[in-house]
């Protein structure tokens, strides 16, 4: 199995957060093709080709940028459970840090909330972002109440992507002073 190398992999008291890699595919197409992914241009209706090119953006915006986001699992378990971590797409406004669940087993467990802090954290002090936005669809509750349990406030005044559908702006706290 080819291994994007190197790339760092941060860990919680319960997750391991590392760079994507062939073997998370699977996981990945199953998410892309559930109603799960709806809000991040997935669902049922996916097409396997947009599925595996997506993902393809997942892992070459580490190649390109040297960071990216990270499959969160549990330690000592390799299955992935979701994606979290900084993004930063050409034509993108700001740095962006996002999140998705793969599985309804990740929910209401604060796993998300755990794995997003720790990419928050890495953002902020080993890449030397100063501010992080997170752009939401305006319909994904769970994912603005999680924007919100991390203390971002939403930012009307934001630029947005350009995208074929309407988001909310939600910034992130400014990191801590060293």
């Amino acid at each position: 199995m080819i291994r994007l190398d190197p790339t760092p992999i941060l860990t919680t008291d319960r997750l391991t957060l590392r760079a994507p890699q062939g073997g998370d595919w699977p996981h990945w197409r199953s998410f892309m093709h559930s109603d799960r992914a709806r809000y991040i241009g997935g669902g049922r209706e996916q097409k396997p080709g947009a599925c595996w090119r997506a993902f393809g953006h997942v892992i070459g915006h580490w190649a390109m940028r040297g960071f990216g986001m990270f499959v969160f699992t549990l330690k000592g378990d390799d299955t992935p459970l979701g994606l979290t971590g900084p993004w930063f797409p050409e034509g993108w406004p700001e740095h962006e840090l996002g999140w998705s669940a793969w599985s309804e087993a990740v929910e209401g467990r604060g796993l998300v909330a755990e794995a997003a802090q720790a990419a928050r954290h890495h953002a902020f002090t080993t890449l030397g972002w100063t501010t992080a936005v997170s752009y939401i669809d305006p319909d994904n509750a769970r994912s603005i109440a999680l924007a919100e349990r991390l203390g971002c406030v939403r930012d009307r005044a934001a630029p947005h992507p350009v995208f074929d559908t309407p988001c909310r702006v939600y910034r992130h706290p400014a990191p801590e002073a060293p």
